[in-house]
C-alpha cells in the first residue's frame, strides 16, 4: 500500500518511537523529510539524523527520561494545503513549540521565515 501523505508518516513514526522510548527510527528519505530532521537538529528536538541509503535514521533525544518532543501536529494536508502569509506564521504553544514552513526559500522554521520575510505551506507544528 503506498503511503498518501509521506510527511504525515513521517511524524508518526517519530512521535511513535519516542513513545515507545526507541534510541532511533528510520524514514523513507526525501528532501523535504531531510529538512525537516535537520529544523528538528537545529532547534534541539533530535539529537542527530544520517541519511543511509534510502532512509533517514534519526536518533532521538531525551531529558530526563523523557521526551523532548510532547506533540507534533500535521496541519497542511494532501487533501487541503494550508498557506500562510509571513504574518499568519503562527506561534506555536504560545512560543514553546515551533512550526515548519515550505517555502521559496526552502524550508524554514517559523521564526526563520518570518526574519526572511517569506511565507509558504505549513507543514507541521512540533512541541
Amino acid at each position: 500500500m503506498a503511503v498518501v501523505d509521506p510527511i504525515a508518516d513521517m511524524l508518526t513514526r517519530v512521535r511513535n518511537a519516542y513513545g515507545a522510548y526507541h534510541t532511533s527510527v528510520a524514514v523513507p528519505a526525501s528532501k523535504i523529510k531531510e529538512g525537516i530532521a535537520g529544523i528538528l537538529k537545529e532547534e534541539g528536538y533530535i539529537a542527530d539524523y544520517t541519511v543511509e541509503g534510502g532512509d533517514i535514521v534519526i536518533t532521538l533525544k531525551y531529558a530526563n527520561g523523557k521526551p523532548l518532543v510532547t506533540g507534533m501536529k500535521k496541519v497542511s494536508t494532501p487533501g487541503r494545503r494550508r498557506y500562510v502569509g509571513v504574518e499568519d506564521i503562527p506561534r506555536v504553544q504560545n512560543g514553546i513549540g515551533i512550526c515548519i514552513v515550505s517555502t521559496s526559500k526552502g524550508v524554514l522554521e517559523g521564526a526563520k521565515a518570518h526574519e526572511a520575510n517569506v511565507g509558504g505551506e505549513l507543514l507541521c507544528e512540533i512541541w
